[in-house]
Order: structure tokens, then sequence, then C-alpha cells
């Protein structure tokens, strides 16, 4: 489920989802808006909305699995988080955000089109906070906006990597196209270098999509067995399959 998804966000794309954050965090009057990062078994601070008393920054980060965070909650279940008031619940009232008087939480994740998790988008308060419907589907329109903005990231990255197997195709065929060196005597293919000679069939089959059915030729048919006839009758006492 973890991201391994080696992807550069855009200066200009981050500029936007900064700006979702902090426009965020102001219309529910929190002190945190936040939007997280998965980064191999750790999960960082990947913005953090600029707000007075927001005591996160970009790169902080913490090690995910069992850290007791709302975000693992949100990571792990793939679904909505809304504490009201950490203090007031087993669950939540010895989680690390507690030292930093984050007592109540609301979260979303953010995921690639496969479902491969990227982060998480959330808002902290360092009151109790219910968060009415409203907030919560705002928080959740904002989410959607971002999980839009990596399918699109994703749909690039599969098409760079189709475009360049179209690339190595064409260089292949470009080979084949082309003066291909032959060992006069036994038939091999030289590739790169002198000392790099290969079986014709095996070069072949590297270099394009062709397969193989063997077979014989007329003369060859002739010479070993001494005409189709014969060759015929042979091959039809061991039938094939």
């Amino acid at each position: 489920m973890f991201s391994d998804y080696n992807i550069k966000i855009s200066d200009s794309l981050m500029h936007k989802w900064q700006n979702i954050i902090d426009i965020m965090a102001e219309i529910l009057n929190v002190p945190a808006g936040l939007i997280m990062r998965i980064n191999n078994e750790d999960i960082e601070v990947f913005l953090a909305s600029a707000t007075e008393g927001n005591p996160y920054s970009p790169g902080d980060k913490e090690y995910l699995p069992g850290s007791g965070l709302y975000c693992e909650t949100v990571i792990n279940t793939v679904n909505m988080l809304l504490v009201p008031n950490a203090l007031k619940s087993e669950t939540w009232k010895n989680n690390p955000d507690i030292k930093l008087n984050m007592i109540s939480y609301l979260g979303f994740p953010i995921s690639f089109p496969d479902n491969t998790v990227f982060g998480t988008i959330c808002v902290l308060d360092n009151k109790e906070n219910a968060y009415s419907d409203l907030y919560i589907d705002l928080i959740r329109k904002f989410r959607d906006t971002i999980n839009t903005d990596l399918e699109l990231i994703y749909v690039n990255r599969e098409l760079g990597h189709e475009n360049q197997k179209l690339v190595d195709y064409a260089e292949e065929v470009k080979t084949l196209r082309g003066m291909i060196p032959i060992c006069a005597r036994c038939k091999k293919v030289k590739g790169k270098d002198d000392r790099d000679w290969k079986n014709m069939l095996s070069y072949i089959k590297k270099h394009s999509e062709a397969h193989f059915s063997h077979f014989l030729c007329n003369d060859c048919i002739h010479e070993l067995y001494g005409g189709q006839d014969w060759f015929e009758q042979v091959k039809n006492q061991f039938p094939s399959d």
C-alpha cells in the first residue's frame, strides 16, 4: 500500500497545493493544515499551512509503522478519520500529536489511481472540534482535487514508460533493417563489438517480435529423405499432439 513512486511534484503544483491547505486552515479557523507524504517507511510533512501557531514544518517526519499518529490510521484504513477530542478518547489520548497540543484531527487519504497511498490531507486543532458536515465535505473536495493531480502525474509517468518502449522497439527495428555482420561459415551474428557474436536465432528473437517454428525446406527434404512423398509417410507415423 505504501507509495514507492519516485515522482517529482512540480513547483507550480506545490504552489497550488500550498494555496489549498492555506485556504483550508483559514476557513476552518485551525492552526494546522497539512499534506503528509509517505517516504519509504516514514511519513513526512510535505506541505504545512502558513497559519499562526502551526507547530509543523515541511520535512518533519516520523517512522510510520506503529507510530500511533492520526495519519497512520487514515493510511492503514484508507478512510477518513475524525477525532473531535483525543483527550477524551482512550484510543487517542496518548498519540504523539498530543505533545504538540493538537487534540482534534480530521484527515483523508491521498492516493494514486492504482490505490497506492501517497499520504494524507488533514487539519488539526488545539481545541475540541467536531467539524461540521460542511467542513468535512470541503476537505473531501480538496482531497479529490489533489487525487486528480496525482492521477495526471501517474498517467504521464505511464505514458513515459510506454514511449520509451516504443523508442527501444524502433531502435531494434532499425538494427534489423541495417547491415548485420554475419559469419560466412557458422552464421553467427556480430553484436556490439568483435567479441560479441550470437546465434542468429537468438539475435533475431532478442531484437524483434519474431518467433520460430522449425521445418525443412524442399531442398533439405529431398537431400535427407529422397523426396516430399517419403517425408510425409515418415512424418505421419509420428502424429503431433
